[in-house]
């Protein structure tokens, strides 16, 4: 008969209680909508500190809407009857939540369509190179964060953890704009040897043609995103290995005699793994934004490039969107990730 050791690891055993399991579903459940209620309330904030925040930013939107063609003082108040900028704040305000409970996001100054229309069309791009990045940048950090640990104060452990470090500390636009000067335009006896921007050539073909041409435009923003990005999951995975090595049932799985190859995949490894739940969770929310300063340095046309570029406007309407969406993605990914991580650790449902 197999010993609890050798089938689950020590944490996963304390779910398996006996009885009826029903009051821990209905604890699940209580704890789920008590969740949503915070994430419902937090999406309210949001949507209040989205109107409000933006007008702070200095400027005059239609100023800057009509900067380069001269207009008479009644016609600039006819643009800003248009875009509602005459009716009192609160008026403003009131219309704006409306039109939000309505998933309606407005009119962009600039471009002059539905700003939802906007946002789908950028959605794309974000969530091919976020998304790309994400996945490459969980693997690997993972792994690396892995045998870091398993091999601590080694040569792998100090080489990675220092590197991991450096990266995590670099702003994500310096470390594009080094990759885009040394990689993308070439320095020295160093050719360039990816595009420098944009998404796909003009003359790019169809077919397979297409997709080698917009994977050669993803390379650096890719780089760039998982450099940043590998760095955190493997310091996180690192440190939560480290801290379950040390617990008993693993040193207890190395006195009955398993292999080490054994208690770091099926005890220690699922374990140290619930940690970096909600850092994936959070990360998945992020892209939905996008990351701005990367799709900036590299003209990437996504959420947030479109972002950078209302600002500059500044277009209201645009960057409230963009914001309330990421905004709220992040929200919706962090409930999730507070429920996944009640269900998968049994230690936070008995708490």
């Amino acid at each position: 008969m197999a010993t609890p050791l050798e089938t689950e690891p020590a944490a996963v055993q304390t779910a398996a209680g006996s009885g009826d399991d029903r009051p821990a579903y209905r604890g699940t459940l209580r704890y789920a909508v008590t969740k949503l209620g915070g994430a419902l309330l937090s999406i309210g904030m949001v949507i209040v500190a989205t109107f409000f925040l933006f007008r702070l930013i200095p400027g005059d939107p239609v100023i800057a809407y009509t900067r380069d063609v001269p207009l008479s003082p009644d016609q600039i108040d006819l643009l800003r009857k248009q875009m509602g900028l005459d009716k009192p704040l609160m008026q403003q305000f009131a219309d704006f939540v409306l039109r939000t409970l309505q998933f309606d996001l407005g009119t962009s100054y600039e471009y002059k369509r539905p700003v939802a229309d906007l946002i789908g069309e950028r959605f794309g791009p974000t969530l091919l190179l976020a998304g790309v990045g994400l996945v490459i940048a969980v693997s690997l950090g993972l792994w690396q964060g892995t045998r870091a640990a398993w091999h601590h104060g080694g040569r792998l452990d100090r080489f990675s953890t220092g590197v991991s470090l450096v990266l995590w500390s670099v702003p994500t636009f310096w470390l594009g704009l080094l990759l885009l000067m040394v990689l993308g335009a070439g320095i020295g006896p160093i050719p360039g040897l990816f595009p420098t921007r944009g998404m796909e050539s003009v003359d790019a073909p169809d077919g397979f043609g297409y997709v080698l041409d917009v994977a050669h435009h993803m390379v650096l923003p890719c780089l760039t995103l998982v450099a940043v990005v590998y760095a955190q999951y493997l310091l996180v995975m690192r440190s939560s290995l480290l801290d379950e090595i040390g617990q008993d049932y693993v040193t207890t799985a190395r006195a009955k005699g398993l292999r080490d190859d054994m208690v770091r995949r099926r005890h220690a490894i699922p374990n140290a793994l619930l940690p970096t739940v909600t850092l994936v969770f959070i990360h998945i929310g992020f892209v939905v934004g996008g990351a701005v300063s990367v799709e900036t340095v590299y003209s990437w046309p996504g959420l947030g490039l479109l972002f950078y570029e209302a600002i500059k406007g500044p277009d209201f309407a645009v960057m409230q969107g963009t914001f309330m969406v990421v905004c709220v993605a992040v929200i919706i990914m962090n409930t999730l990730a507070d429920v996944a991580y009640h269900v998968l650790d049994p230690r936070v449902r008995s708490a």
